[in-house]
């Protein structure tokens, strides 16, 4: 059986170590905390022979997940999502070398199913056994059905403004759903206070440590389906910073355990200029983001106004030698069109939002001539049509 390697939590602003066995949140600093493993462990079982010879799903990569009892994991068919290449949209764009990964054949139709996969096994693990958290709808519908699966209660908070579908998903799962005026952050705001005065697991995306270990499995099967040669640039549509994070996380990881060479990908944040927190700070050469007002983007996944971890993206985007851009919806809306008409593929906004960013950054010379791009589909068109 594969035994994770988890040795502990680590605090991503002052580095204090915490037992990984018992329920934690944030650093008592306010940091958010990630899983550290044993890399050296890692390596007797987690080799690429290995990895091939295992099922395509999360747990092929179960030494560099925090799950103690991976048999016990609540699961609903999460496999391996598909690099496709983008041939007639490359050519129009100019850009040589185009794949998007696919995210939306997941179960419940993101990449959120891979967070939550794992955030809730391991809670259940560490006895919890109701939780609540705030989403701008994927991840709200991808938890709620988990919890269902693994037998938990779950209490989902969102805004009004939220695609109802995801509403309708959250409920269909037998989450209980609370809606609030506003964004996403005053989801947060009543989240963190049923959490408190309920005694509900806080499950909220950066102060929740395990959601991330599950999101970094995007940047394991990206180097695996590349033969383990990371793509030169990654376009990743920004919101909470979560599946960002992870990715580099991933490939931090596999520099580590020597499957992945010393160049990491210029990593691009992408947001919509409805909203655009870290672009604007970004661009501020600052060390974090504040908070944006009145957001608004047909790309609702994006519609974040501040992120926990913003000092954490911003990082990665300087170590790099990335860029963070806005995007507007009326191209968001006009890529969608032309990707589905010429490539059928039916991408969500956010998915759309990465390939506008890639245009314009390959007109703008930032993106050279040549170079292998990977543009993320964080989630299926359907929800939005």
């Amino acid at each position: 059986m594969i035994e994770s390697a988890l040795t502990h939590l680590e605090c991503t602003r002052c580095s204090a170590m915490l037992d990984a066995d018992v329920e934690q949140h944030s650093c008592a600093c306010g940091g958010p905390l990630r899983g550290r493993y044993d890399l050296e462990k890692a390596a007797r079982t987690l080799t690429p022979q290995a990895i091939e010879e295992r099922p395509a799903d999360l747990l092929r990569w179960g030494e560099l997940l925090p799950l103690r009892a991976p048999h016990e994991m609540a699961t609903l068919g999460e496999r391996e999502t598909p690099l496709l290449a983008l041939d007639r949209t490359s050519a129009a764009l100019d850009i040589a070398h185009l794949v998007v990964k696919d995210e939306s054949r997941l179960p419940t139709g993101s990449f959120k199913a891979r967070g939550a996969a794992i955030g809730v096994s391991r809670a259940r693990e560490l006895g919890i056994r109701t939780f609540t958290l705030p989403t701008n709808g994927n991840a709200g519908a991808a938890w709620a059905a988990y919890a269902a699966r693994a037998g938990m209660q779950a209490h989902v908070v969102m805004s009004r403004d939220a695609p109802p579908i995801h509403r309708r998903e959250c409920a269909m799962a037998g989450a209980e759903v609370h809606l609030v005026d506003g964004s996403i952050a005053d989801a947060g705001r009543l989240s963190a206070d049923l959490s408190k005065s309920h005694g509900w697991y806080d499950a909220s995306g950066q102060r929740e440590p395990y959601r991330i270990e599950g999101k970094k499995t995007m940047g394991f099967e990206i180097a695996r389906a590349l033969g383990w040669r990371l793509p030169g640039v990654i376009v990743y549509p920004t919101g909470g910073g979560l599946g960002f994070i992870g990715i580099h996380k991933a490939f931090e990881e596999l520099q580590a355990l020597g499957f992945v060479g010393p160049d990491l990908p210029r990593f691009v944040a992408v947001q919509s200029s409805g909203c655009a927190p870290l672009v604007r700070a970004w661009h501020d050469r600052s060390d974090s983001a504040a908070e944006w007002a009145n957001p608004r983007t047909i790309a609702y996944g994006i519609n974040v106004p501040k992120t926990l971890g913003d000092f954490l993206v911003l990082d990665i985007l300087r170590t790099t030698n990335g860029t963070a851009i806005a995007v507007d919806d009326s191209h968001i809306a006009t890529m969608r069109e032309q990707v589905g008409r010429e490539e059928g593929i039916l991408l969500c906004p956010e998915g759309a939002a990465t390939l506008v960013a890639a245009q314009e950054l390959r007109k703008s010379g930032w993106i050279r001539a040549g170079e292998r791009v990977l543009a993320m589909n964080t989630g299926s068109g359907l929800k939005y049509s």
